[in-house]
């Protein structure tokens, strides 16, 4: 797992699929960075075989050799997990920071606190820090996103600055390579949803901390009112939410979690019951087609100490 010529430096990773304005944008707000030709080592656009011209990015990229831009066109559609782990090969870096690419930067000294936030020490554990979730607003109402907060006790917790927590967003966070070299990448079967929980558990399991910091804030432009999530979309994430319970944690969450999600999927798709047999179907599956690796003794009571919901 460990690439070659691993670099101490940071590297922003960015998947793009048929959005070429905002990365052109966001290609444009990484160039403003404090510093970035010395504290990043690489700035990596995936596009995802996007059927959108991305001949403005590509023209940015050739006037700004400066920037270690690095642009890379994938042969198929690899979706979120899969397009991530082939951007984490192509890295050196030992510090890999994840955007979406309808995400900006807000803050242009934020560079500067990627490795402060990995290296501060963790008291209450005394485990290193393997993953960061960022502090994300609305790009078009400056509204903190709820959404993309790292733990269920929003009201309680949106107004601290930094914390532990159980899981991160996969819209805005950064990633120690350490994690990658212990646990392995991203599962290659989660095409949309909940592969962020997958690498969460197995983080917890081997050892790191994850933690939210608001040194780095991040404009993300997701209508406040949410994207219409499409069935397909919602009845993957009811699946591979519950084959990540199934995998890691203790059998009755995976059947709290399969339950609830169910619910969830009937309320959101106006009573779809076709798409409810056929994800129900697919739950029934898992325990024929994963393994379960359930998170040792210490990470459970990492993750009661941090109050995950891990119900559903």
């Amino acid at each position: 797992m460990t690439a070659p010529n691993t670099n101490n430096g940071i590297a922003i990773v960015i998947i793009t699929y048929n959005r070429p304005e905002d990365a052109l944008e966001l290609a444009q707000n990484i160039s403003q960075l404090q510093d970035v030709t010395t504290l990043c080592s690489e700035v990596i656009f995936v596009n995802n075989k996007s059927t959108e011209s991305y001949s403005a990015l590509e023209s940015f990229i050739q006037q700004h050799p400066q920037i270690p831009f690095r642009y890379y066109m994938a042969d198929e559609n690899l979706g979120v997990s899969r397009g991530r782990n082939f951007a984490i090969q192509k890295s050196t870096a030992q510090y890999l920071v994840f955007l979406d690419d309808d995400a900006l930067f807000k803050n242009l000294d934020a560079l500067h606190y990627i490795k402060e936030i990995f290296n501060q020490p963790q008291v209450e554990t005394n485990r290193p820090t393997g993953i960061i979730s960022f502090k994300v607003y609305y790009h078009s109402t400056g509204e903190l996103q709820i959404t993309a907060f790292p733990h269920k006790q929003f009201e309680r917790r949106k107004n601290w600055h930094h914390f532990q927590t159980g899981y991160f967003v996969g819209c805005a966070h950064a990633i120690h390579r350490d994690i990658f070299e212990k646990t392995g990448y991203y599962p290659t079967n989660f095409f949309y949803g909940m592969e962020e929980y997958d690498l969460s558990y197995r983080a917890i399991d081997a050892g790191f901390d994850i933690v939210y910091d608001d040194r780095v804030i991040i404009l993300h432009k997701e209508s406040p009112l949410g994207r219409q999530t499409k069935k397909e979309k919602l009845r993957g994430m009811w699946v591979n939410k519950s084959k990540v319970a199934y995998k890691y944690l203790p059998m009755i969450y995976f059947f709290s979690t399969a339950f609830m999600w169910s619910f969830e999927y009937l309320r959101k798709t106006n009573y779809d019951f076709g798409g409810w047999l056929k994800g129900w179907g697919e739950v029934f599956g898992i325990p024929f087609s994963e393994k379960r690796k359930p998170v040792n003794e210490t990470g459970l009571k990492y993750l009661k100490m941090v109050e995950a919901r891990l119900w559903f």
